[in-house]
């Protein structure tokens, strides 16, 4: 009986070791100027993917986003061939690509996925085939490729506060008729909304931050990083104006948990932020379910 008591006390303070020195490492990573950017970024890009990812769920847009953020392959080897930032090629190739995107859609009897699929898979062997004649070293390309948001700089977040205070007034100063158009894009035209000036410039708003958030969580997650907050916010509130707001903060607060999950068990920052985003959407939706079947 003396050796479980004597157990359970060192297990104990062992733990609470672990949880002061966890604590000590957490205070020293935010002394680090990286990290602080890192959290202001992510903090930045959760808003703006849950102030966007609203309207992506609700028109249906993520496999437009997803194909935007695929595409965009081009724009970094492009930038890695010119021995440029990638990310002065990747803005603009993204968002010449989602206009033109949305432009062939209009402009064809074909359905929007099939058009995606092919503009998409047009993209990918273009960007494949440019990374090819990348020489030498290639961590700028992988880093943009699978995210790294410990490595944004000054001029990363000064483009993400322009394009989130952009969009941000944009879509509140209209906010009724994107209402009315995410709704119904008919009664929206029969109304006077200007339908099609909206549905373009919601595109290059959603372009350009898939292009922001690449660097943070990368090409392979960015669409969820739009998606699973606004997802979650759906589960918890079907009243628009609520669910906006759970899918701004449920988008934040996951990035800064993920942010700092990632510093302190030295994780992958872009997976760390996705996998907490996943894991309330999953708490969230028992939740959910339980509480409409308590039996």
């Amino acid at each position: 009986m003396v050796f479980v008591n004597l157990y359970h006390l060192f297990t104990h303070e062992q733990s609470v070791w672990l949880a002061i020195a966890s604590s000590q490492d957490l205070l020293n990573l935010l002394k680090f100027p990286f990290m602080q950017r890192a959290i202001i970024g992510a903090v930045l890009m959760g808003i703006m993917g849950g102030l966007l990812g609203s309207f992506v769920t609700l028109r249906q847009l993520s496999f437009f986003s997803h194909a935007v953020g695929h595409a965009a392959l081009v724009g970094i080897a492009l930038g890695v061939l010119l021995n440029s930032n990638p990310t002065w090629t990747l803005v603009p190739f993204t968002l010449i690509f989602g206009v033109v995107v949305l432009y062939l859609i209009d402009k064809t009897d074909l359905a929007s996925d099939s058009v995606l699929s092919i503009v998409l898979s047009g993209a990918l062997a273009i960007g494949v085939i440019l990374t090819s004649y990348i020489k030498g070293y290639r961590g700028n390309l992988m880093a943009v490729l699978f995210g790294d948001i410990l490595a944004i700089d000054t001029t990363d977040l000064i483009l993400t506060i322009i394009v989130l205070v952009s969009c941000s007034i944009f879509l509140l100063s209209t906010l009724p008729q994107q209402i009315l158009l995410t709704l119904n894009a008919d009664v929206a035209q029969v109304q006077g909304v200007p339908v099609q000036l909206y549905r373009y410039c919601f595109v290059v708003f959603l372009s350009l931050a898939v292009a922001v958030a690449i660097k943070a969580v990368g090409i392979l997650l960015v669409n969820a990083f739009l998606v699973i907050p606004s997802s979650t916010a759906k589960l918890i509130s079907h009243h628009f104006s609520r669910f906006l707001v759970i899918s701004v903060i449920v988008g934040s607060s996951s990035s800064i948990f993920g942010i700092l999950i990632s510093g302190i068990f030295n994780l992958a920052s872009g997976p760390s932020i996705v996998l907490v985003q996943f894991i309330f959407f999953i708490a969230v939706f028992a939740w959910v379910k339980l509480s409409k079947n308590p039996g």
